[in-house]
């Protein structure tokens, strides 16, 4: 791996035997962007709390009570774990604690509750290949500032402390900004900064306290060697000063209880917790959004734990919402992981980006599948061209992230048509997802990301005719092998129906093949003739159940021969 592509940043999060999740771990695969996607009451917020908990070590907040354990119970065989995987680059700990197999600096650390209170941590021995009661980095303090900094905003939290994670998130900002800000490169000469000059009066301030105390310090030094030496022979103690280490700690550039105010220029302002949930969310993203505009590789990692990020927000904001969080990683040490309800956060043509599904199973157990990984779906950049222009058209098509049976459709007359369909018939066809491709050419990169599932699911396309009016060769009929050949990749081939509409759904289900308003004329001839409206649902039907049969006017294949023996005999080119 070339050096300028290595980052600090996490890699992965197994959790067990924590609040909702139970003994099956639940692994998460950690990337630029995590998107944790499922029903209510599944576990994606306990993900988010997960990471936050170890990266409080040493605090109250890294402290479990009885209703964190399963059930509410302390059982010995069920104890809650946390395992964090992070890839460092700087401030390593020693070789036994790094594994370099992937050519990155993976440091793998345990957290492990026998009771309630505070944690055991343990770290990972390479050169044992097992856990080890010694830590990397030592003390909790120590450790924690060598891994990524979390900013956790929850969805329902008070305004309190919805105050603190804003003010805290914003201080962190300016505070990175100022202390990176050491020099003022001018054109002639660089020159230290005041922040710079005062971190270079701090380090001789200490060294002078350090040579000043240096006697007084080797007497303790000697006088509690000899005490230890009564118990322990030959064993001395060392005070191990370093008074040059992590100097910008020394300073802190806000006083005390410092507040944040908002409120009118020429008004009244008051501080975040009496403002409304609505500024507050505002206020967030204001912050996330001059974060991403202005942020630098040069600061230390960071990662947003955000819970629901499309709550108290204008339709509007949302898509931009969304554009803030996608850009943030892209100029900086920042990571986020969201939890969300809303399809329109989930950007499928962005390859930076990680889908979970978090989900319960019939047993009661929490299950976190990672279901979409660019670069393990092979799309390629026309893929994401055609998946970002309808991700601009639909910013709900990635609804299917979200579970439910999955129909690929290639326009909008058919996706009206199954639409008053499900409306009319909603027992028989819950969570049915029709995935509006508007487009031959977009249902190949849709198989791609459905292929990357290994579920069930189907596609319903025109086959259209393989010459044009002009004798030219179709494009359209081009895009048929495509699709099959994409059909073809997926681990199961059985698991997909592939269905084509001969000609077009048009053509093959309705009475009247006009060219413009398709979807208005579909939904009125269906509404308005039964017979109709009962071969479409029988369409759709057998898109659902692969083993139903489909109605004329289709065909299934799996072979493009298939399709040259049916389209000559239904109607003549200069139909078209």
């Amino acid at each position: 791996m070339e050096q300028e592509n290595q980052r600090p940043r996490l890699q992965k999060l197994f959790i067990k035997n924590f609040r909702a999740i139970g003994s099956q771990q639940v692994e998460i695969e950690l990337d630029d962007i995590v998107v944790l996607v499922g029903p209510n009451n599944a576990g994606k917020s306990s993900i988010l709390r997960a990471y936050e908990i170890v990266m409080s070590d040493g605090s109250k907040k890294c402290e479990l009570t009885l209703d964190d354990f399963p059930h509410g119970k302390i059982s010995p065989e069920n104890l809650p774990e946390i395992i964090l995987e992070t890839v460092v680059y700087e401030n390593l700990p020693a070789e036994k604690w790094i594994d370099k197999t992937t050519g990155e600096n993976v440091v793998r650390e345990r957290w492990k509750w026998d009771t309630v209170g505070k944690p055991k941590r343990s770290g990972w021995n390479v050169n044992e290949q097992n856990w080890d009661i010694q830590v990397p980095w030592g003390a909790a303090n120590v450790a924690n500032s060598r891994r990524p900094l979390p900013h956790k905003v929850d969805a329902f939290s008070d305004p309190e402390e919805q105050t603190v994670a804003i003010t805290k998130l914003l201080t962190t900002i300016i505070t990175n900004r100022v202390k990176s800000l050491t020099v003022n490169n001018g054109e002639e000469q660089a020159e230290l900064t005041e922040f710079g000059k005062l971190m270079e009066q701090v380090k001789d301030i200490q060294n002078k306290i350090f040579d000043e105390s240096k006697d007084e310090i080797e007497k303790a030094e000697d006088g509690i060697s000899d005490i230890i030496k009564e118990i322990f022979p030959d064993y001395k103690i060392k005070f191990d000063v370093r008074p040059e280490d992590d100097l910008d700690k020394s300073i802190n550039l806000f006083k005390a209880g410092s507040k944040l105010l908002m409120g009118p220029t020429t008004g009244y302002q008051s501080t975040i917790d009496r403002q409304g949930s609505g500024a507050r969310r505002t206020l967030l993203w204001a912050a996330l959004r001059y974060l991403s505009e202005t942020a630098s590789n040069n600061e230390r990692p960071n990662v947003l734990l955000l819970d629901e990020p499309e709550l108290c927000l204008h339709p509007n904001a949302v898509r931009e919402s969304c554009r803030v969080l996608y850009e943030l990683p892209l100029k900086s040490n920042w990571q986020v992981m969201v939890t969300t309800h809303s399809p329109a956060f989930v950007d499928i043509s962005k390859d930076n980006t990680t889908i979970v599904r978090v989900e319960r199973e019939l047993s009661g157990q929490i299950k976190g599948t990672t279901l979409f990984r660019p670069e393990r779906a092979k799309l390629d950049e026309n893929d994401r061209k055609l998946l970002k222009l309808l991700n601009i058209c639909d910013p709900y098509v990635a609804e299917f992230f979200f579970g439910g049976r999955s129909i690929i459709v290639e326009g909008d007359t058919e996706y009206t048509a199954f639409k008053y369909i499900i409306a009319n018939y909603p027992e028989e066809f819950k969570d049915v997802h029709i995935i509006r491709a508007r487009g031959k050419a977009t249902i190949v990169s849709l198989v791609k990301i459905l292929n990357h599932f290994g579920t069930s699911y189907s596609v319903l396309h025109d086959s259209d005719y393989p010459k044009l009016v002009s004798g030219n060769k179709n494009p359209a009929w081009t895009t048929n092998q495509k699709i099959l050949d994409a059909v073809s990749e997926h681990v199961d081939p059985t698991k997909v129906r592939l269905i084509a509409s001969l000609k077009n759904f048009e053509f093959a289900f309705l009475t009247n093949e006009v060219s413009s308003e398709k979807p208005y004329n579909a939904l009125l001839e269906i509404s308005e003739n039964l017979e109709l409206a009962i071969k479409v649902k029988s369409l759709l039907s057998a898109l659902i159940d692969h083993t139903a049969p489909i109605p004329l006017g289709c065909l299934e294949w799996g072979n493009i021969e298939d399709l040259h023996s049916y389209y000559s005999e239904l109607a003549s080119p200069s139909s078209i």
